[in-house]
């Protein structure tokens, strides 16, 4: 009797630790599982000042480089202004020349008037707002927040209209713009069908919310509303693999992805809550975004004024935070462009194009 009970002592024994061993194999597998997790979360953000970023100043009595572009072979960048034209940078020894423009630009004579406010004379000279080329054609889209979305050839020129409206309803504030290089198809927003850009500051204030995503049919000629009753929708970027398309939202401060393709098609969901009101968003060199922010957002319980001024986000394809970029009080963009290893900063607000080399 003795040995037996001995025996199963040792077996109980056994067990105990083959669980023990087991349980043991399990947590180190969930911990290798969960490390990288951890340590991605635990990499601190990047800080990249722009306060010493090098000035391109924009033509005297011009202002307001909301959205910047390159051409095919690399040049610019182009920048619509706020007098209505598109502008070329040509390097310093040419400056800024006049790329495009709208046909009341050289019709009517109030446009060129540069001692009239622009806010007086957009709706009718124009406000081009997103600029992307499509690099097979050469071909430069533009979103002008009174005229609608607008292209204009290699060589520049008149722009031409392309659309004013979609399912019956016109535009009132065609704002972010992007390109798929594959299929020249358009994507672009109207912040709101209730308010044009001069009154923007009441999609806010108002809680507006019927902002559109749409697409714009390169073969067809026809635009499409992929998404409506969004609040301020702005700044557009088709993700790297053309899979889906992210879209800027100033207000609530946060980006989404609408899915064009695979089982998610037709989704919209959400991206990444921001630090601050969004303006344009950016492709990266590294398959994420650049979100430009036109403001921080507002802190009802913040004991003091933030210690760094926050004027753009990079994020990774997932969303997740990765860089910051910082400036002086009183600077805001609209525009972050990574070019060559590069970033060209617009601004909707300053007379000048920045660049941090």
């Amino acid at each position: 009797m003795p040995f037996h009970q001995t025996n199963a002592a040792c077996s109980i024994d056994d067990g105990r630790a083959n669980m023990g061993r087991t349980s043991t194999l399990l947590l180190v597998a969930a911990l290798a599982l969960l490390l990288p997790w951890f340590c991605a979360a635990a990499e601190p953000i990047k800080t990249t000042p722009t306060a010493w970023s090098f000035h391109l100043p924009l033509p005297n009595g011009v202002t307001g480089a909301e959205s910047l572009a390159f051409d095919r072979r690399g040049q610019g960048p182009y920048a619509g202004v706020s007098d209505g034209r598109v502008l070329k940078w040509g390097g310093s020894a040419i400056g800024w020349t006049t790329f495009a423009h709208s046909a009341n630009y050289r019709k009517i004579p109030l446009c060129t008037a540069l001692a009239v406010p622009s806010e007086d004379t957009e709706s009718i000279c124009g406000r081009p707002l997103g600029l992307q080329f499509f690099a097979k054609t050469g071909d430069l889209y533009v979103a002008d927040a009174y005229l609608g979305l607008m292209k204009v050839g290699p060589d520049g020129g008149e722009a031409e209209v392309l659309a004013t409206q979609a399912d019956g309803v016109p535009f009132h504030f065609v704002n972010g713009l992007d390109v798929d290089q594959a299929t020249g198809d358009v994507y672009f927003t109207d912040s709101s069908t209730t308010y044009p850009r001069r009154f923007n500051s009441e999609i806010m204030m108002n809680a507006d919310a019927t902002g559109r995503l749409l697409k714009y049919d390169a073969r067809t000629k026809q635009v499409t509303v992929l998404r409506a009753d969004l609040p301020y929708p702005n700044g557009v970027a088709v993700s790297s693999d053309r899979t889906h398309v992210v879209v800027a939202h100033t207000v609530p401060s946060q980006a989404f992805r609408y899915w064009l393709k695979g089982t998610k098609a037709g989704q919209y969901e959400l991206l990444a809550d921001l630090p601050g009101y969004p303006d344009n968003i950016r492709r990266d060199a590294r398959g994420g975004f650049w979100v430009a922010l036109n403001q921080e957002k507002a802190r009802l319980n913040a004991p003091a004024a933030p210690v760094k001024h926050l004027v753009g986000v990079r994020l990774t394809v997932d969303g997740v935070e990765v860089e910051e970029l910082t400036a002086a009080k009183g600077v805001t963009l609209s525009d972050v462009s990574e070019k060559d290893g590069q970033l060209w900063l617009g601004s909707v607000e300053l007379n000048y194009v920045g660049l941090v080399q």
